[in-house]
């Protein structure tokens, strides 16, 4: 049986009002949805991230050529909102344009190379938006997902050493002083790679690295991770004393082993589910309120989201609160009328 959202809705509060006392409510964007979502947005959402304008191949996809203006159409609609503004990403090791990495005749750039261009493009991205965007990802990704290897192999790694993560954070910083800088992550709350993380601050807080906060993407699904690994997370992660944030929160309606297509709906059995999973996870957020600045979803409504053919192509998936016509879903009213 799918689910059915067709009926008479009560009069919808503004997320972003019920949850002032607690965190900042954001969504990822494209100029696309920024348009097509825009009333959804202005009603429930008090933050923005670029999803992909401001990385590094779209915004800086040439040597000494930047490609600003989807990036400042974004920045220019959160500020004429009223919104704050979230940076992703400047350090990752996908999204990077090949001609970073290439030092002369197609050979492998130097460290010393490599350095001075991170260093370059930091400076000019935090610059311009210096006073617009108060906080940025400054390094995404970089631990490893499997067992062994406490960092991702990447060229970043590879061509500029293990210290290129500290550098970028100090790079950060000398562009925009005032900025919140984060070290964000995906599988965060897999307790190997949890601690991994945590020994990655770890060592550049001992550094006197400028490093401010810890971004949890929270791509999770109706059946994992557990409460139970998203709160230890959690208590693990705030024993640093740095702010916390979900930067890319989506709940798929499949689970990893879960490779069905051709669904054109959601079951209700899936939505009754999720609806749960909000409400769980949104109660854990309210009780660390206290480290807890922000949960920005990486989208704001089903008629887009980047799991939408991802893992599995051809399969469609509804991770959100509010449904493809930018309607409440029982996941919305749980977290809406869950509060203490």
């Amino acid at each position: 049986m799918t689910y059915d959202n067709s009926r008479p809705q009560a009069p919808v509060p503004s997320l972003k009002e019920l949850y002032l006392p607690y965190f900042d409510i954001g969504a990822a964007v494209n100029l696309r949805t920024m348009e097509s979502q825009k009333e959804l947005l202005a009603a429930h959402y008090n933050s923005l991230t670029a999803e992909n304008d401001m990385k590094f191949e779209r915004i800086h996809p040439q040597e000494g050529v930047y490609a600003w203006e989807a990036a400042d159409r974004i920045a220019d609609f959160a500020a004429s909102n009223g919104m704050k503004l979230r940076g992703h990403t400047l350090v990752w090791h996908n999204q990077t344009p090949d001609w970073v990495f290439e030092g002369e005749g197609g050979a492998p750039a130097s460290r010393d190379t490599l350095l001075a261009r991170m260093k370059e493009h930091i400076t000019a991205v935090v610059s311009r938006y210096k006073g617009r965007v108060y906080g940025w990802d400054v390094v995404n990704e970089a631990v490893e997902d499997q067992s062994g290897d406490r960092l991702r192999q990447s060229k970043w790694l590879e061509l500029a050493g293990e210290d290129f993560i500290a550098n970028a954070f100090r790079f950060a910083h000398e562009a925009d002083p005032e900025a919140v800088l984060f070290y964000n992550d995906y599988n965060e709350c897999n307790p190997e790679k949890r601690d991994h993380i945590i020994r990655l601050v770890q060592s550049l807080q001992n550094q006197g690295v400028p490093i401010h906060g810890i971004g949890l993407q929270g791509h999770w699904n109706l059946h994992g991770p557990t409460i139970g690994m998203i709160r230890e997370a959690f208590e693990r992660y705030a024993e640093l004393g740095l702010q916390l944030q979900i930067t890319e929160l989506d709940i798929s309606v499949f689970d990893q082993a879960d490779r069905r297509t051709g669904l054109t709906a959601p079951s209700a059995e899936m939505i009754e589910r999720q609806a749960e999973r909000y409400e769980q996870i949104f109660g854990l957020f309210r009780e660390f309120k206290e480290v807890l600045t922000a949960v920005t979803f990486w989208g704001a409504a089903d008629d887009y989201t980047w799991l939408n053919d991802f893992p599995v192509r051809g399969r469609r998936n509804w991770p959100f609160v509010f449904d493809a016509n930018h309607q409440p879903k029982p996941a919305f009213w749980k977290i809406a009328n869950g509060l203490e």
